[in-house]
């Protein structure tokens, strides 16, 4: 097995139970991308501690969760690293559609293992595959994952797409590719930036200009079928207390006034 297959399997969609065990279930289940996991368990714990209620996450990429939500249900809410998998669920009557915004927004960077110096401008025709240095560029698969699909138009506006699409370490969400590069098995790698300042590993070599990507976007929703109680989470991520710990994990926080 190769240790960018072990990487796979180290991160799928996996639950997060904020609260003891019991043989209660959780009061809410949540549905988050990936890039989410660190900020949606500070703001569950903080929202649990205010209310009294439980919530248990399940972090993936967006796709894997959209679909999951399409196959089987089982989440009260869904937050997705961009608008296409919201709208996925949409057009399949799927969400509360009154419930949906636009709750954060994110950067897109490259990174490199921490001790290892890299210095590399993004800019149009830039050498990445020289930097690559035979090796592989960590992203998040570009054919579904959101951050993949950023950093693949990010590329290909910059025109080095067709230089490293032939090495690539494809990875099933953004936090496995961070963990490549953590871990040191590429030398570079395409996540957000928060994935970045959640991960001391790891070095931010540039971030990519918002110009050649489309917004990265989190659209937030309710499922058709949530209970009640999901309309109170809904309103505390956009409190006070949950946008602190978005804006400390380096979140840009939409329709802030």
């Amino acid at each position: 097995m190769t240790v960018f297959r072990r990487a796979r399997l180290t991160f799928v969609a996996a639950a997060f139970l904020l609260a003891p065990l019991t043989a209660h279930a959780a009061d809410l289940t949540v549905f988050a991308a990936a890039s989410l996991t660190d900020a949606m368990q500070e703001v569950g714990k903080s929202w649990q501690a205010k209310s009294g209620h439980t919530v248990v996450f399940s972090f993936a990429a967006s796709s894997v969760l959209a679909r999951q939500i399409e196959a089987s249900g089982g989440a009260d809410m869904f937050l997705s690293a961009d608008s296409d998998w919201m709208n996925y669920l949409d057009t399949r009557n799927l969400i509360a559609r009154d419930t949906r915004k636009d709750l954060l927004g994110n950067h897109l960077v490259l990174i490199s293992p921490a001790g290892v110096p890299v210095s590399l401008a993004i800019a149009p025709h830039f050498d990445l595959a020289g930097a690559l240095a035979g090796g592989r560029l960590s992203i998040a698969d570009p054919g579904s994952v959101p951050a993949g699909k950023y950093g693949k138009a990010a590329l290909i506006s910059l025109g080095v797409w067709d230089s490293v699409s032939g090495h690539l370490a494809p990875a099933e969400n953004v936090r496995a590719a961070l963990a490549y590069v953590s871990r040191g098995e590429t030398p570079l790698g395409i996540v957000y930036t928060t994935d970045a300042l959640s991960d001391h590993s790891v070095r931010i070599v540039g971030t990519f200009p918002e110009n050649t990507h489309a917004p990265i976007v989190y659209p937030v929703a309710l499922t058709k079928d949530a209970k009640p109680l999901a309309k109170n989470f809904l309103a505390y991520l956009s409190g006070g207390q949950a946008r602190a710990i978005f804006a400390k994990d380096g979140f840009v926080i939409l329709g802030a006034k």
